[in-house]
């Protein structure tokens, strides 16, 4: 038989105990909380310290060094690398990297946009997907392999001249131009542009299209006033990915523009691995591709963040 319990064995506790003992716990989780994202973010952190930060301070160091070569002792004294890229032959080379990069930016925009129009908005959707599939198939394949089939097309006895030839018209000369480059720059990016461009295209909002129709808009007027702006994140990310890209592109220039095509890419390999060896001017302009990479992502985050339009 169980014996009633006393009052005085029962514990003093009180509900400001409670709450005080809750308040405790919270401090004590609040103080630990800033500890997690510093583990989620330490294996992927700790990756780019030593693949990205570490090798591009390693490169800034030595593009303090003039005419340093492999073997030499690094002692930084200046910024005389820097100096020597205002030289005009040098800013002859950025303006040309900057001139193919914009023009691939431009070119895959005016043939990536119609496509991805097609495939968002007039494309049955049961074949969508595969059709997005064969359009990004040439992206399974190397891109070295992609711009030796363009030499095989391009060069003076291929694949286009004997076509012309054919037809009894004059053969074209676009190997080793800024024409080939461009070709082949543009056939390499534009699957990117086309994927971001449609998944703003895929989400228009068809009401404000109806509504323009029944104000009286034309088509152009439409597309300028409702389709461009409701589409501008994707304009904006696929624009500064293709520049990005395109503007350390190493491969198209080397194997599709020859030596009236040098680029800042081509000649930072030739600083490094080429017959100069000049390491410190080297990594002055590779700095310099680093700096100017860093504004376009920046610009890709604050304005290419959502490609999503706003309805």
């Amino acid at each position: 038989m169980s014996t009633p319990t006393s009052p005085s064995s029962i514990p003093n506790s009180t509900p400001s105990d409670d709450v005080n003992e809750l308040l405790v716990t919270g401090k004590e989780r609040r103080g630990f909380k800033w500890l997690e994202p510093l583990i989620l973010l330490a294996p992927g952190g700790l990756w780019l310290a030593l693949l990205l930060v570490v090798p591009a301070l390693v490169i800034f160091e030595l593009s303090l060094v003039p005419n340093i070569r492999p073997g030499d002792v690094v002692n930084p004294t200046g910024l005389a690398n820097y100096t020597l890229i205002f030289q005009p032959i040098y800013l002859q080379v950025l303006g040309r990297s900057l001139f193919f990069a914009l023009g691939t930016t431009i070119v895959t925009l005016l043939l990536g946009f119609p496509v991805a129009y097609w495939l968002g908005q007039m494309a049955p959707k049961q074949w969508r997907n595969l059709l997005v599939l064969g359009f990004v198939l040439p992206l399974w394949t190397s891109s070295l392999l992609r711009s030796y089939a363009w030499i095989t097309i391009l060069r003076p006895t291929g694949v286009l001249n004997s076509f012309l030839t054919s037809l009894h018209l004059p053969t074209v000369e676009l190997l080793n131009q800024s024409t080939a480059v461009f070709i082949g720059m543009a056939y390499s990016y534009l699957p990117y542009m086309v994927l971001i461009l449609y998944a703003s295209v895929e989400k228009l909002d068809q009401r404000l299209l109806e509504a323009s129709a029944d104000l009286g808009a034309n088509p152009i007027q439409t597309f300028w006033k409702v389709t461009v702006p409701q589409t501008m994140p994707g304009i904006a990310a696929g624009s500064l990915l293709v520049f990005i890209n395109t503007l350390g592109d190493f491969v198209d220039p080397e194997l599709l523009g020859g030596a009236s095509s040098m680029t800042v890419s081509r000649l930072i390999y030739n600083q490094f691995l080429g017959a100069t060896q000049n390491w410190g001017f080297g990594s002055s302009l590779s700095m310099i591709l680093i700096f100017a990479v860093s504004v376009a992502i920046a610009l890709l985050i604050k304005y290419g963040g959502d490609a999503t339009p706003q309805r």
